[in-house]
């Protein structure tokens, strides 16, 4: 037992205590922390069966005996002695007491066998500050913008719990979805209604005090927005130049609460002329007409000089004078004078005769000079033309048929043996199929058979060429009469005695599964772009630990991607994979993924896939979603997502609706096939983006391909309607393709389904002669019931004549990595100095919130809110958005809407910075 300085220093034992032999002592009850209120003492208590004493340590020393208060009973089910113990602690106590821990006490109970311990129980003096550490901030924010109320409780213990008044009422965020008061002890409001502008206070209590924040007023404007114009008034002059208006109001919706009226004027006037009445007048008189049997002459005259116009007068008097012409000769009807007249005509009748008969004579002999060129031409004929046009003899692309004269046909053994009009075995349906065990394809050896020795064309543009990704092999075993089973096709033209060279020149095809670039980055971070793909990330400063360095991989994976969506649901984009996956950074990092679809949230539903450690695929976000854990912003052609894991993702496009469009690049390329007389054209239809052309460039220069027209964009609808392809406007005397292979059509799954591999269809075209070396024709490309694409090709089959089309727009090869500074648009120092100044709460709204808008980020602003620092956040996905352009003019711009800077930014030198202007120099790149 414990020894205790006093008069009375130890208790005597009792001489039998009825307990089980072995039988320690068994806590009741043990003491608990406790906070010491003011100066109100605590009593810790302490109790325990069996036990023959109970004493308290506290902070390593035996509390003295008298400060007990021992009371002992019997349990009534077991028979066993329980005691319980008190002792009282003091503020006192606890003041004086200066130790490396808190305040503790712990209760020792004895037993015949020996001792137990309780649990140690802190004695803290419970305190609460008076000052809050940060109080909130009033603000005004436009309505449906999002609200955050920073508060910081003051110092006590235990820790105060933090409550939201508005307006001295309770705010409950479980019955206001809208609201969250959970993140930090901030209140957020995720879109601002009017109901929500008032008197918001941060309330903090614990066991000690009540502490009330300085209240904060929250405002919601609404700015003015336009009417709709109303209707041109009338001219307000009724004859010559004078004005006409129309006005709007600002009633839509009207300002409120301050916000910010209606710019613009609100009556616009334009000149008006409105055409003034003219009246009509008279033009002279014409010249007496000839004297009539009447013996009379005529004049007139009209009224045009001007003409009455715009509701003017007419003229007025006669239009029409008439008097005698004989003065006088001309009596009882005017016989003599008539005879007189009658003389004289049939003298100029006579002399007209002459002329007219020369006249006739002339268009005799024209129409019989006419007639017998036609007649010598037709005899001279001996090639029968039914059908010719003009346009041929000059080069136009006119199909001739010719009947009498016939060259050796193509489709015959001999030309002058004729085909079998009876062979069973036809062609028909689509000539591009998605799976060749489906249908038999019939190739020209069917007609042959048995004559195998004859040399045997099979025109490409018969295979079913679905892609570039695993190219088959024609190996010797196949039958010469069917094509090998498998997904994918080779493109050319196969020559019997030529296929060995034609499998060989296929054999070097790239297999490789993906392409990968990496590089070593630090604290200072970096960016890693794979050249030429779109794809690209982004490490912001500070990601990565201090002192440490991290092998970082970017990668794509090629051909098929292991996702296959369900349904209609479509890959938008390639597969990209970041590493290494068993690390997090403290600070999201910036993935950019290409993608092709057309945006429209009414068309299409895209989501953010990850693929598991297992190799399943599963969601991580849709995009239109809210959600702190990631973040995507949708350009017309790329994603652009913060995450904080690295792993391996890819964007999902499920349609809503038939008007869902996948943007698809159609380009063409062309070479030389084995014989020297065939030209081969490959339509490639692709996914829009740069890792789908890049594959499709890098596959058709190891095959000797050339890019042959620049691409052109195709949209394909959702709506089940195929993708057709033809071959148009083919010279008819120097080039020539094979009958029903001119157009290809393919069914819609097949273009809607391609899961990233490129489709593509071949066309095989014979020249007549060697020397045509230009090559003129059409390519169509069409979706039934859609969009349509023509690529005009103009190109010479020779290659050092061939003209060259630059493949990408940006050439970021020659810069895959780039670490530290170098790696951003923004200089360091001056993101330093945009962070601290929007981070800091403010009023008018102007905080981060602000920044954000300008730059086009309107949605999902919670995920900001709970990063530590969201301007920075912001930078970064802005540095992600323009790492080609580094259009840094608009953030200057955005920052001066703001109202934080004053001058242009690129006109003043780093140094010359005070806050809150933001001004870089050219040297740093800005």
């Amino acid at each position: 037992f414990p020894s205790f300085s006093g008069n009375d220093n130890s208790e005597a034992l009792p001489e039998s205590i009825p307990s089980a032999p072995g039988t320690l002592p068994h806590f009741m009850e043990e003491p608990d922390d406790a906070y010491i209120i003011k100066s109100n003492p605590i009593v810790l208590r302490c109790k325990a069966m069996p036990a023959m004493q109970i004493f308290f340590k506290c902070n390593g020393e035996w509390v003295h005996q008298n400060e007990h208060v021992s009371e002992e009973s019997m349990d009534e089910a077991t028979g066993l002695k329980v005691r319980e113990v008190f002792i009282n602690v003091t503020r006192q106590q606890v003041e004086d007491f200066h130790g490396p821990e808190d305040y503790w006490c712990q209760c020792v109970a004895w037993s015949h066998l020996g001792t137990s311990k309780s649990r140690k129980a802190s004695v803290r003096i419970a305190y609460l500050r008076k000052n809050f550490e940060q109080d909130p901030q009033g603000k005004e924010v436009p309505i449906e913008g999002m609200i955050v109320l920073h508060c910081r409780p003051p110092e006590g213990v235990p820790a105060a719990e933090v409550e939201w008044l508005k307006n001295e009422e309770p705010i409950d965020s479980n019955l206001d979805e809208n609201i969250d008061t959970r993140a930090d002890h901030n209140l957020i409001i995720r879109q601002a209604r009017l109901s929500d502008s008032g008197n918001y206070t941060c309330m903090a209590a614990n066991i000690v005090a009540r502490r009330r924040s300085l209240s904060a007023t929250v405002v919601v404007y609404v700015n003015g927005g336009w009417s709709s114009w109303t209707e041109w008034s009338s001219c307000n002059a009724r004859c010559g130049r004078g004005w006409q208006k129309r006005s709007r109001t600002c009633t839509n919706p009207a300002p409120l609460n301050g916000g910010a009226f209606c710019e613009g004027m609100s009556v616009q006037k334009i000149t008006c002329t409105s055409l003034c009445p003219v009246d009509g007048n008279w033009e002279v008189w014409s010249e007496w007409s000839v004297c009539s049997p009447e013996c009379e002459h005529l004049r007139v005259r009209e009224c045009v000089a001007p003409p009455p116009r715009n509701g003017g007068k007419y003229c007025e008097g006669l239009s029409q004078e008439s008097e005698n012409c004989t003065e006088g000769l001309c009596i009882q009807g005017g016989s003599c004078l008539q005879s007189l007249l009658s003389l004289l005509a049939d003298v100029e009748n006579a002399s007209d005769i002459a002329l007219y008969s020369g006249l006739g004579a002339a268009v005799i002999a024209v129409a019989v000079l006419v007639v017998a060129v036609t007649l010598y031409r037709r005899s001279q004929s001996e090639y029968g033309v039914d059908v010719i046009d003009s346009s041929a003899l000059t080069g136009g692309f006119q199909t001739f048929n010719f009947k009498t004269v016939r060259q050796g046909n193509s489709l015959l053994l001999n030309s002058s043996m004729q085909p079998d009009l009876t062979v069973s075995r036809t062609y028909s349906g689509p000539i591009c199929l998605q799976d060749p065990l489906d249908k038999e394809l019939m190739t020209e050896s069917s007609l042959f058979n048995p004559l195998s020795d004859i040399k045997v064309k099979v025109q490409s543009s018969f295979m079913v060429s679905l892609g570039v990704a695993e190219r088959a092999e024609y190996h010797s075993k196949a039958h010469s009469g069917t094509f090998p089973h498998g997904n994918n096709r080779g493109f050319g033209t196969i020559h019997a005695r030529n296929k060995a060279t034609y499998i060989q020149n296929l054999s070097p095809i790239s297999t490789k599964s993906e392409l990968k670039t990496t590089a070593i980055f630090g604290h200072l971070g970096g960016r890693l772009v794979i050249p030429n793909t779109g794809v690209s990330l982004l490490i912001p400063h500070g990601a990565i630990p201090e002192e440490s360095s991290w092998e970082i991989y970017l990668a794509i994976t090629q051909r098929e991607s292991s996702l296959r969506p369900d349904g209609p649901d479509v890959l938008l984009g390639p597969e990209v994979s970041c590493g290494p996956s068993d690390v997090s950074v403290s600070t999201p990092f910036a993935l950019t993924i290409p993608h092709c679809a057309e945006l429209n949230s009414e068309h299409w539903n895209i989501h953010l896939k990850r693929r598991t450690q297992q190799g399943k695929w599963e969601e991580v976000m849709s995009v239109e979603e809210e959600t702190t854990s990631c973040y995507c912003l949708l350009d017309p052609y790329a994603c652009h997502i913060l995450l904080n894991s690295f792993g391996t993702y890819a964007l999902i496009g499920e349609p809503i609706s038939d008007c869902a469009v996948r943007q698809l690049k159609v380009a063409v390329f062309g070479c030389m096939s084995c014989n020297s007389l065939d030209y081969n054209l490959r339509v490639y239809c692709m996914d829009n983006t740069p890792c789908a052309f890049q594959e499709v460039v890098s596959d058709e220069k190891l095959q000797g391909g050339q890019l042959l027209e620049e691409p052109k964009l195709l949209h394909f609808r959702g709506n089940t309607f195929s993708l057709q392809i033809s071959v148009l406007d083919i010279p008819p005397f120097l080039w020539r393709i094979k009958p029903f292979t001119a157009c290809q059509e393919v069914p819609f799954s097949r273009v809607w389904g391609s899961n990233q591999a490129p489709l593509h269809c071949a066309f095989s075209l014979e020249r007549y002669t060697p020397a045509t070396t230009q090559l003129s024709c059409k390519i169509c490309v069409r979706q039934l019931k859609g969009h349509e694409q023509i690529l005009q090709i103009h190109t010479s089959i020779l290659e050092n004549e061939r003209e060259t089309i630059t493949f990408f727009a940006h050439d970021d090869s020659n810069f895959p990595a780039q670490m530290g500074p170098k790696a951003f648009k923004i200089p360091y120092s001056i993101r330093q100095r945009i962070c601290a100044t929007f981070d800091t709460p403010s009023a008018k709204g102007k905080d981060w919130q602000m920044l954000a808008q300008k730059n086009s980020i309107n949605r999902n602003l919670s995920y900001f809110a709970t990063q530590s620092s969201p301007s920075a956040v912001i930078l970064d996905l802005w540095e992600a958005r323009h790492q080609h352009d580094g259009d840094l003019d608009s953030l200057a711009c955005a920052l001066e809407e703001i109202g934080r800077t004053h001058s242009k930014i690129s006109n003043i030198t780093e140094t010359e910075i005070e806050e809150p202007d933001f001004s870089y120099s050219r040297q740093n790149g800005l």
